[in-house]
């Protein structure tokens, strides 16, 4: 069953390092198991921009993957869903069987670690088309049905929000603890807003006081307002003054790069925890690996969805839309597919004002 379906779209296509261009390409054809999505709008996240700047991928592709729509066609065998349907897709489900499942690590799952929408190309997510393919071992247990008074605006962060929830989850946060996040872009303030719901004391650092002042609307009400200039000495200061000279129990990096990990060490109490949560490129890093050992400071990372809180994370974005959690205000510009190239170049050089960055097909 399906709507009319065009056989081309319009899509931004990856062609190689920093080149992004609008092209027609054919819309993908779904088999057996899959449906067809149309995509209403697409962020723009900072993994998409790495990958384009660094041809870690081979071109070409069709990145994007926070992304929601309606489905427009389904395959047979598809039982749950129909066409009409407002969902978003997770790009990335696991196999629910191997070690790494059964560990819950599902991100090192082999079937999680290859991508199960496509607008076409190698698979890379596609969100950045007017269609994707969702594929068989995704449809199940990926996607998620949006109320129809939740806007798909809303729903595309249904993706980042279960990445950062399971960040904090695995830290089990106390009230009587004081949390430092490093960044306040889009996935900073996430961070922080769920870290806060803990009962927390959240610390936010940023450069930027147009950052700062959207964070506030998330109730955080401690900002550190950095000097990029300082070295990080002022945001090793806050955190000890902040905890009666201990340094933050917990300092979330949400800033990519490994220049402010010395920073978020030395912000961090002696038995303390640093996580990296935006360090998604292999390279060097130094730092005192006696902080680990002597001061017993722990150094982890957090890497993409949880299975496991996938509902929680989903209930949280579509019940938060009407309550202290809409994530719309943290969309600052809007580009229709035909600007995608801009989109992409803002995305890539923010200024203090610019934050999620959403790319609308309709």
């Amino acid at each position: 069953m399906s709507e009319a379906i065009p056989k081309t779209m319009r899509a931004a296509v990856y062609r190689g390092i920093n080149d992004v261009r609008v092209e027609t390409v054919p819309v993908p054809e779904i088999g057996a198991g899959e449906v067809l999505v149309k995509i209403a709008c697409c962020g723009i996240c900072g993994t998409d921009l790495k990958k384009i700047h660094s041809g870690s991928h081979s071109a070409p592709r069709i990145f994007g993957h926070e992304m929601a729509g309606v489905i427009a066609a389904v395959g047979t065998g598809v039982k749950d869903y129909k066409v009409g349907d407002r969902v978003m897709a997770f790009h990335h489900q696991p196999c629910g069987d191997c070690y790494y499942c059964r560990k819950h690590t599902f991100s090192q799952c082999e079937l999680y670690k290859q991508v199960g929408c496509t607008a076409g190309f190698a698979p890379s997510g596609g969100g950045f088309a007017e269609y994707i393919r969702v594929m068989d071992w995704i449809v199940p247990t990926g996607l998620v049905k949006i109320p129809d008074d939740v806007p798909f605006e809303q729903a595309i962060f249904i993706e980042p929000v279960n990445t950062t929830l399971k960040a904090i989850k695995k830290l089990n946060l106390q009230p009587d603890e004081t949390v430092l996040v490093i960044g306040q872009g889009p996935i900073g303030i996430t961070l922080a807003a769920l870290a806060a719901k803990t009962g927390a004391k959240v610390l936010t650092s940023d450069l930027y006081p147009e950052r700062h002042k959207v964070a506030a609307q998330y109730g955080l009400k401690h900002p550190i307002m950095t000097d990029k200039n300082a070295g990080g000495k002022d945001v090793i200061a806050a955190a000890h003054n902040a905890s009666e000279g201990r340094g933050a129990d917990v300092t979330l990096l949400a800033v990519g790069g490994n220049a402010l990990i010395k920073t978020a060490m030395d912000a961090t109490r002696p038995g303390g925890t640093v996580v990296l949560f935006a360090q998604t490129q292999h390279g060097d890093s130094n730092f005192d690996p006696a902080v680990v050992c002597m001061d017993e400071k722990s150094l982890t990372g957090s890497y993409s969805s949880s299975a496991t809180i996938q509902a929680e994370g989903a209930r949280i974005v579509l019940d938060g839309y009407t309550s202290d959690f809409n994530l719309t205000k943290l969309i600052s510009h809007r580009f229709k597919l035909e600007q995608a190239v801009e989109a992409i170049e803002l995305a890539s050089n923010p200024h203090p004002d610019s934050m999620k960055i959403l790319i609308e097909m309709q």
